[in-house]
């Protein structure tokens, strides 16, 4: 699978653009600031309906535009093509068709084509708090495990009835054991998935981190859970009052977090940044594999700015490996086109590059 062309109309700095893709590695160069990575972004909405970087549309407009609209072609690989078009408005209204077919409900599309954004942004997977550790897994699972996605659906509407109840002041006993038992029901889904994803992950990172790193460090990560502790529906019952005093809900597998670290100590406080961005590139391309293995079809893969804080000799294995057979589509973003130019041409003759200045496009 690949994606054959797009239309971007009024996507963030992104006035009108028609562009062409190579079926396996795509340059994009221009200054910083010009739309690189907004053009990744861009093919990311077409896959996940969203930003890579914000879950509102909010930031989705031009500036002065009140619609955003973004058209592609996907080539799968019996080599027939799926049209995709979404159209969002600013008041909120947004959709989503599949050949001219609008979906029923969006989240049908989640997982149809797979994908995997690499950008200097992944340092808040690292640096920042467990919710966006726990997006994350939410991200890969939802492209890969449609009942997750439901039961995550399903868990937060409860989690919102069960911390207003909470705030009422007289709280139905009753009600709120209904609630417990359902939300139990769901975590316990969601818990087993992500434990499973997080010891698959695991191995594939640390392979991919010793490539990268030379085997000069070792990397773990440990997934962490209050349900390592009992099902959800014992937790509750035992925090039902500390919750009642709290007026939210302090245990379930919306505190669960993800602890990453390096030779046995804590990759946010004793990681240098190339070893950070080491790291996350490693699990990102982890993430790909998993996905790989799951669907039987290659994401495509968006590397934005990969040579920030990678020494060269990293970067080149990065790209030797991406050229390989083993990976599909890959869109790279850098501001100094010939640094990339030089690096890729020795690993593919099957490219095409683009440059970007002002949010407008032209093929090399």
């Amino acid at each position: 699978m690949y994606l054959k062309r797009i239309s971007v109309n009024n996507f963030k700095n992104i006035s009108e653009t028609h562009l062409d893709f190579s079926r396996k590695i795509n340059c994009i160069s221009g200054n910083n600031g010009e739309g690189k990575t907004n053009l990744l972004d861009a093919i990311y909405y077409l896959s996940m309906t969203k930003s890579f970087f914000s879950s509102t549309d909010a930031y989705t407009f031009r500036f002065g535009e009140d619609a955003a609209a973004l058209n592609g072609s996907y080539v799968l690989d019996d080599n027939t093509e799926d049209t995709i078009s979404i159209g969002v408005k600013r008041e909120g209204e947004k959709t989503v068709k599949k050949n001219a077919k609008a979906y029923k409900r969006i989240s049908e599309h989640i997982g149809l084509y797979p994908i995997v954004m690499v950008s200097p942004a992944d340092t808040v997977l690292v640096n920042g708090s467990g919710e966006e550790r726990r997006k994350f897994l939410t991200l890969i699972l939802s492209q890969i495990d449609k009942e997750y996605l439901k039961r995550m659906q399903s868990y937060n509407q409860l989690l919102m009835q069960r911390n207003k109840l909470l705030k009422m002041p007289s709280i139905s006993w009753e009600l709120l054991d209904t609630i417990d038992f359902q939300m139990s029901v769901h975590a316990d889904y969601i818990f087993r998935k992500r434990g499973e994803l997080c010891n698959g992950l695991l191995e594939k990172v640390k392979g991919y981190y010793a490539a990268l790193s030379g085997c000069k460090e070792e990397v773990q990560m440990r997934y962490i859970s209050d349900l390592q502790e009992g099902t959800l529906d014992e937790l509750l019952k035992s925090c039902r009052e500390k919750d009642s005093f709290l007026k939210f809900t302090s245990a379930g597998v919306h505190k669960d977090d993800i602890e990453f670290s390096l030779n046995r100590m804590p990759l946010k406080k004793c990681g240098s940044q190339g070893q950070q961005k080491s790291f996350l590139v490693a699990l990102k391309l982890a993430q790909f594999d998993i996905m790989k293995d799951l669907h039987d079809v290659a994401p495509i893969l968006l590397l934005d700015d990969v040579f920030d804080k990678l020494d060269m000799q990293r970067v080149e294995y990065l790209l030797s490996l991406v050229a390989g057979d083993h990976f599909g589509q890959i869109f790279i973003s850098d501001s100094n086109k010939v640094r990339m130019a030089s690096i890729v041409e020795r690993f593919t003759n099957e490219c095409r590059s683009f440059e970007v200045a002002g949010g407008i496009y032209k093929t090399l």
